[in-house]
């Protein structure tokens, strides 16, 4: 397995470009999977859950072709399989995502129930709800979900969708699914972020009628057939947040090319209250810190879009670790989001927890350790512990990262951080 090696205690001066947003990508691979036409997407980064749908995606007689441009262009025209195997989809939750096109193209889908990250419960069960709501028939016997439409039903019915609560794959999956339904969809409830609003822009750009998207209620119309469409993915703003709050405890001053402040509202107010300059600029965010000891810790709690994100937690609770004073962060959204706190501690972090929430004593030196990733924005907060701590840290289970960063290492070392990939 690789390993990261990094010497802390250098700050980061530079500029690096901001990815496609891993979260935009995945939804947006599988809804070329509700059109016979051509589809490309541009700004796709290179990550091994994006390998991993592509690969999924093929094995359903899916037409892939990626270039170095980062482009991939997909033809669904020829679909041999409607199913998603466990074997494919074990390392992946967003694999539930073909589940929705499949059933609305089809007809009828068999999906594995997905792996990914130990975070915690993710239940598919409101998928199934919305799904059944607009007429599938649904079991989940062996490990997967069948769904298919009843006898004498040729396409899914537009419905009225509450879920019990905000889901953001479950709302992609509405997205999509309603978007060849008999008749108009009303999703309430509906998740906000930018991925969201991301897939709706490209489902019009295939001719679906959809109208909200970015607030808590979409209506779509279903149309009789999609095109084909060449769509841009957004940039990836849980990336540009990680380099964030990376340079705000490294110190510096680094050009995010392609972040949007618009996008990360919560978060910058957190790192400017803590005493961090974040700057938009033409195309980008430009971030300068002292370094984490001339900063305050601030206290935050997790929640659904447009409050501060779960996926940003682990990285911001390692500037609170090196800030001064004390500081409380409160989990709501996943209840086994804390597996960063022990190597973290390993690190010298003085953190406690207490049920949802961390207590933290900040302004501790850190000094490197050998630590191990356990999910994907735990591996982040470990590498940005290492880029401040004495010494050198070795983060072993760098897969974890290499399922949401594109090549962190190598834009950490654009900037000057001295970190290496190394095979253990």
């Amino acid at each position: 397995m690789d390993q990261l090696k990094i010497m802390g205690g250098r700050d980061l001066q530079g500029e690096i470009d901001i990815a496609g947003a891993k979260n935009a990508t995945l939804p947006e691979l599988c809804a070329a999977l509700l059109t016979s036409h051509p589809v490309v997407l541009r700004n796709v980064p290179q990550l091994q859950d994006v390998r991993t749908m592509l690969t999924l995606l093929k094995n359903m007689g899916v037409v892939a072709e990626r270039s170095e441009d980062h482009t991939v262009s997909l033809n669904a025209g020829q679909v041999a399989t409607l199913e998603a195997p466990y074997d494919l989809v074990k390392t992946m939750r967003a694999s539930i995502l073909v589940l929705g096109p499949l059933l609305a193209r089809f007809g009828r889908a068999r999906v594995s129930l997905p792996g990914g990250c130990a975070i915690g419960s993710r239940p598919v069960d409101q998928h199934i709800k919305g799904l059944e709501a607009m007429g599938a028939v649904i079991t989940v016997a062996h490990g997967y979900i069948e769904a298919s439409l009843p006898p004498g039903q040729s396409r899914l019915k537009g419905a009225h969708i509450t879920t019990d609560m905000v889901t953001v794959t479950g709302t992609e999956n509405f997205l999509m699914a309603a978007s060849l339904a008999d008749g108009e969809t009303v999703l309430e409830n509906a998740a906000q972020e930018p991925e969201i609003t991301d897939l709706a822009e490209m489902l019009i750009g295939m001719g679906a009628d959809i109208v909200g998207h970015g607030t808590r209620r979409i209506r779509i119309r279903g149309v009789a057939e999609l095109t084909g469409c060449t769509h841009t993915v957004v940039a990836d703003r849980i990336e540009a947040g990680t380099f964030l709050c990376a340079v705000a405890a490294a110190g510096g001053d680094v050009f995010l090319r392609h972040a949007q402040a618009a996008h990360l509202d919560a978060v910058i107010d957190k790192l400017r209250e803590a005493g961090v300059s974040v700057q938009p600029e033409s195309d980008g965010l430009r971030v300068r810190s002292a370094g984490a000891l001339a900063l305050k810790a601030q206290s935050f709690r997790t929640t659904e879009y447009p409050g501060f994100p779960t996926d940003m937690q682990a990285q911001f609770m390692v500037l609170n670790v090196a800030a001064k004073g004390p500081s409380t962060v409160t989990e709501t959204i996943f209840e086994n989001r804390f597996m960063h706190v022990q190597e973290l501690q390993r690190l010298g972090a003085h953190i406690t927890v207490e049920g949802k929430t961390a207590i933290i004593n900040g302004g501790v030196a850190l000094s490197g350790a050998h630590v191990m990733a356990t999910d994907l924005r735990a591996s982040a907060s470990l590498v940005i512990a290492g880029l401040v701590a004495d010494g050198e840290t070795i983060v072993e289970r760098v897969y974890h990262l290499d399922r949401g960063y594109d090549r962190m290492e190598v834009k950490l070392r654009a900037l000057g951080a001295h970190i290496e990939r190394v095979r253990a």
